[in-house]
């Protein structure tokens, strides 16, 4: 409820104050007394255009305060200044804020009738909520059909209504889905495997070469086992050494199975072109896969497992519309 009205320079009022109290208050007066320019005060308040013409005659800018009461007792003093040349400012509480924060507050406290004006009366939804307010409708059913409406409206729209936008989905990821099934993806981790083959492959005979010179190295006359022995020899027998002796023993024992195992990886690798290319074409097919479809390989798995879930809808499309339909 308004409860203060303060106008200054605004139109024909120079200054003027009014103080309201509980119900009705009428003004009367001739005509140019400034009955009208009160209306536009209050309008002017509740966010309403603010024209620089309104400024009275000789002042550099018009202002209007009001001061309301809620429902709950608090006030709140709503403000606005319209100078002759620029743009008109707002406050509430005496805190500067947008003409938009002006028309919030007064679509709660101020309704205006009068012709030319807004009339919040003349609007379906005021007028259906009074009658509802009036007959004690439960709204809540309605409510919940109409967000059940909305649910069933978003389903129908992700489906695609469009029936060409929908064949071209459905191309595109009949596309997509074929070349992911053809890809035969189902191990995330699979390009570092694949990394590690083609490194073996692809330098076998460095590798082999590798091994029999290792083996030459710990095996043949005058390599380590050779040396190891010699030293073995040298120590044998003699009590200060006893313990040295054994662990070199030990050595010795240990570098004859590394020798045989070197020699057994040597012999394993072999000499393969055509793997090493069909490597080579596997690892190029899932860069492919994951500048399309994923950063990962994980994030290409279940990309594709969205491109089905969604091509299966497109395909049922008539069907799931139609119970959709009927839902609604």
């Amino acid at each position: 409820m308004l409860i203060e009205l303060r106008v200054e320079n605004l139109g024909v009022i120079e200054h003027a104050t009014l103080l309201l109290g509980p119900g009705m208050t009428a003004l009367t007066g001739e005509t140019g007394a400034g009955k009208t320019m009160v209306v536009d005060a209050i309008e002017l308040l509740v966010g309403g255009r603010a024209d620089p013409g309104v400024v009275r005659a000789g002042a550099d800018e018009a202002m209007v305060e009001g001061r309301f009461e809620l429902a709950d007792g608090s006030e709140v003093v709503l403000g606005r200044v319209v100078p002759r040349s620029g743009r008109s400012r707002a406050y509430v509480d005496g805190r500067l804020a947008p003409a938009s924060a002006l028309a919030e507050w007064g679509e709660k406290l101020v309704d205006l009738h009068g012709q030319h004006a807004h009339q919040s009366l003349l609007g379906t939804a005021t007028q259906r909520a009074a009658l509802d307010r009036f007959a004690g409708v439960d709204l809540g059913p309605l409510s919940a059909a109409r967000a059940e409406v909305a649910r069933i409206d978003a389903a129908l729209a992700a489906l695609g209504g469009d029936e060409r936008a929908r064949a071209r989905e459905l191309d595109l990821l009949s596309y997509q889905v074929a070349e992911l099934d053809r890809a035969e993806l189902d191990d995330p981790h699979e390009e570092a495997a694949l990394e590690v083959e083609e490194d073996a492959l692809a330098d076998a005979v460095a590798h082999q070469a590798a091994a029999v010179g290792a083996v030459a190295a710990l095996s043949d006359d005058g390599g380590a086992a050779d040396a190891l022995a010699t030293a073995i020899g040298a120590l044998a027998g003699r009590a200060p050494f006893a313990t040295l002796d054994e662990r070199l023993r030990a050595v010795a024992a240990e570098l004859t199975d590394v020798a045989g195992e070197v020699r057994a990886v040597g012999e394993g690798i072999e000499e393969d072109p055509a793997r090493v290319e069909a490597v080579r074409q596997r690892r190029q097919l899932l860069r492919d896969l994951r500048r399309k479809y994923g950063e990962t390989l994980a994030d290409v798995l279940a990309f594709a497992v969205e491109a089905r879930e969604r091509l299966a809808e497109l395909a049922g499309y008539e069907e799931r519309a139609g119970a959709l339909d009927a839902e609604r």
